[in-house]
């Protein structure tokens, strides 16, 4: 496993690349509302990221056909936006990358439309504050299973599961790098942390079974169950110290 270690300049242009999707998300989270569709956010959020000089890293990447991932309900990953409306009391898992100046940003929301119920909700928060509980580990000198592990217990102590069959990853020049990054407890413990890493880490949890089915065309995830989805995703560059959340507004 070769995993590239950012130099200054590199983290330098990370940083504009994720500034540009955590102001997307600040953009569409003003946007979500019943009645919404996903096209009309896909388009705000296209945009958007060229206006500030970034291209969609999504869009067309392995022929993807959108800018973001509009996720809704029961949808895990890679919805395709399109002429769905949002209704009062659905989910909506938005994910976004954008390509500014050879590198990428990548991060992913879940919003409540509307009125949601108490415990979408707590699968909300959850998904969220998983990803922080991770964070609590990505520091030089752990290993990389530590940052897996502990997501994986805070989710199941609420009840919620973690998807297998998809991860987070490294991410840089190229939007998906080495290593991947598991949300449970792999086998062995993966690569040792070190400054410079640039991580894209992102609990995908699940409020029933954490088994998925991939829908015939060929993007959109959902739950085996049909039980509702949420995920939580930031680029991180590992430091000294804590580590730099890059794409956070």
């Amino acid at each position: 496993m070769s995993i590239e270690i950012k130099n200054k300049g590199q983290i330098e242009y990370m940083r504009r690349a994720g500034c540009v999707v955590a102001k997307t998300h600040e953009l569409l989270e003003s946007a979500i509302r019943p009645g919404v569709t996903t096209g009309e956010l896909d388009k705000i959020a296209d945009e958007f990221i060229r206006s500030q000089g970034g291209i969609p890293s999504f869009k067309n990447y392995r022929g993807y056909p959108a800018a973001i991932c509009a996720s809704v309900n029961e949808e895990v990953i890679h919805g395709i936006p399109g002429l769905r409306k949002l209704r009062d009391g659905d989910i909506i898992s938005i994910d976004i990358g954008a390509y500014v100046n050879g590198y990428h940003g990548d991060a992913a929301r879940t919003h409540g439309v509307g009125s949601i119920s108490t415990e979408l909700k707590s699968l909300i928060d959850v998904t969220k504050q998983s990803f922080f509980e991770g964070m609590c580990f990505a520091r030089p000198g752990h290993h990389l299973h530590e940052i897996s592990s502990s997501i994986q217990k805070y989710v199941e102590s609420y009840g919620f599961s973690v998807v297998r069959d998809y991860v987070g990853h490294g991410i840089g020049k190229k939007l998906h790098e080495e290593p991947a990054i598991p949300n449970y407890k792999p086998p062995s413990r993966g690569p040792r942390l070190a400054k410079g890493m640039a991580l894209a880490v992102e609990p995908m949890v699940n409020m029933g079974t954490y088994e998925i089915v991939n829908l015939e065309d060929h993007w959109t995830v959902v739950t085996k169950d049909g039980k509702y989805s949420a995920h939580y995703e930031n680029t991180i560059i590992i430091t000294d110290g804590e580590p730099e959340l890059l794409t956070i507004y």
